[in-house]
């Protein structure tokens, strides 16, 4: 199966849209099935998946979305589908709902972008619906989450809607009602994979050129900074001293939270990057450390 993104949904209330929304599924209701790699691919492997390896020749017409796993691991999430391929079953999508965090976080779920923009290189073919009642946790952030996915050519989306969200049984605070949802989606934004004008060609082709640049230095500075790192890790061998000091790591990441501020980079982001700058230079480190 091939979802796209369609201008004209079942709904009445809707003339030109281009979001594939939750609705849209319940045509497919019989045809439907969702897997939550963690907490129901075992159970799917035991009652049905085992039997479509034994007999290739059964066709299994279900489609199947997959969803994310709760831990933000990319090996995890292929690792089901692969498992849902290798017996012979074809039909599949799969469902973006967010990742569990240990830090701060205004989403329940963090999108953690990142996982979902490797796994659309690594897997072209599969649509990639987001889920961003369930990723927000509140109504207010879900415009920001759907118009995000758009920019990153995500082929639908599932918004939660109910008449009456205060009063709903269950995720009160993440549903909006129709008339929101027919408000937001007009005020959504589908922009176009690319665009052939040669001056916005020769302009996107110039500012590429200076990511490069900038990338290759980045290169040559993390480089030179582990040879610096190896040089302390000798240093630290010769006086029998520890590979972490603690009061230095808090020194260096309250100094570079502010410096980043000042550049307009998230302190998110600042902490994902240099906490895998440290444990690169621990791991260099310890080299020193362990070999004669």
């Amino acid at each position: 199966m091939k979802l796209e993104i369609k201008k004209k949904l079942a709904d009445k209330w809707f003339s030109d849209l281009q979001i594939l929304i939750c609705k849209e599924f319940l045509k497919l209701e019989k045809n439907l099935s969702f897997i939550n790699p963690l907490k129901y691919l075992y159970k799917f492997e035991k009652n049905k998946l085992k039997l479509y390896e034994r007999n290739e020749s059964k066709k299994f017409d279900k489609i199947v979305l997959v969803k994310n796993p709760v831990n933000p691991d990319l090996s995890l999430w292929l690792g089901a589908i692969e498992r849902l391929q290798s017996a012979n079953i074809s039909r599949l999508g799969l469902i973006h709902r967010g990742f569990s965090s240990q830090g701060k976080s205004k989403y329940r779920n963090n999108p953690e972008w990142q996982i979902a923009i490797d796994l659309q290189r690594k897997l072209p073919d599969l649509p990639l619906i987001l889920d961003p009642s369930h990723i927000a946790g509140r109504r207010d952030l879900i415009f920001d989450l759907c118009q995000t996915a758009l920019d990153l050519n995500y082929d639908g989306l599932m918004i939660e809607t109910h008449n009456d969200p205060d009063n709903a049984w269950s995720d009160s605070k993440q549903q909006i009602t129709p008339k929101n949802l027919k408000e937001l989606t007009k005020n959504l934004t589908v922009r176009r994979i690319t665009n052939n004008d040669e001056v916005y060609l020769d302009n996107l082709d110039s500012l590429r050129a200076q990511i490069n640049v900038h990338d290759n230095q980045l290169i040559n500075i993390l480089g030179n900074r582990m040879k610096v790192a190896e040089k302390i890790g000798l240093l630290k061998k010769k006086n029998n001293v520890a590979v972490l000091q603690s009061k230095r790591w808090n020194e260096i990441l309250g100094n570079m939270i502010l410096e980043g501020e000042e550049k307009n980079l998230s302190e998110e982001f600042i902490l994902k990057v240099f906490k895998a700058i440290h444990q690169e230079s621990i791991n260099h480190q310890e080299n020193i450390l362990k070999n004669n």
